[in-house]
């Protein structure tokens, strides 16, 4: 996620228990796991790499999330539950603190439940899994591909448009808040995100 493991650096297994201190099986599920969200490629007995995090694969990742995130506050607002604002806001507030603590990872982590917490609202089980992909993979291309230091609180604080718009009762400025929340993540230029939300 960070970037510190450069693409197609071999994982192997006997080490990483080691420097975990914990046994093979444990870490043979983890990279399976790893594996499942496209972070890592395990190819048999030819060992275990860490996967490439190209900017065409990027993009295609952010179009994607910004389709389903937001046709998904469609359906949130029309039925969303009365846990929904006190959850998003108690995760924003987490978020800020994971900032002022400098964890990019706890705060990137914390970002990526917030947006599911939102889109489990819109009961669309099927694309959960794919969403969360996107989110990830997001995420890992944002935080690896920084020129220079990010400022995290903004990250955060970045969220606080999309629950005021929510809380407020307004579909239109929820979906506008979203759409432009992911469209401004990282500049691909106009044309990844060309128009205004539908």
């Amino acid at each position: 996620m960070l970037g510190s493991l450069a693409p197609g650096e071999s994982l192997v297994e006997l080490e990483l228990a080691e420097r975990f201190g914990c046994s093979q099986g444990t870490i043979r599920e983890a990279l399976l796991q790893l594996q499942d969200e496209g972070l890592v490629l395990r190819h048999g007995y030819r060992g275990t790499q860490v996967s490439d995090c190209t900017e065409d694969e990027a993009v295609e990742l952010f179009r994607i999330r910004q389709s389903i995130e937001c046709r998904g506050i469609v359906r949130v607002m029309e039925h969303r539950g009365g846990s929904l604002v006190p959850d998003l806001e108690e995760m924003v507030a987490a978020m800020v603190g994971a900032a002022e603590a400098e964890d990019e990872l706890e705060l990137a982590s914390i970002d990526r439940d917030f947006h599911q917490r939102l889109f489990l609202e819109a009961r669309l089980a099927a694309l959960e899994p794919i969403l969360r992909r996107c989110l990830v993979h997001n995420h890992r291309y944002k935080i690896s591909r920084s020129a220079g230091p990010r400022d995290l609180l903004q990250t955060a604080r970045r969220h606080e448009p999309i629950v005021a718009a929510i809380r407020a009762g307004d579909a239109a400025a929820a979906k506008t808040a979203l759409f432009h929340h992911i469209a401004t993540i990282v500049d691909f230029g106009p044309t990844v995100f060309p128009g205004e939300p539908e």
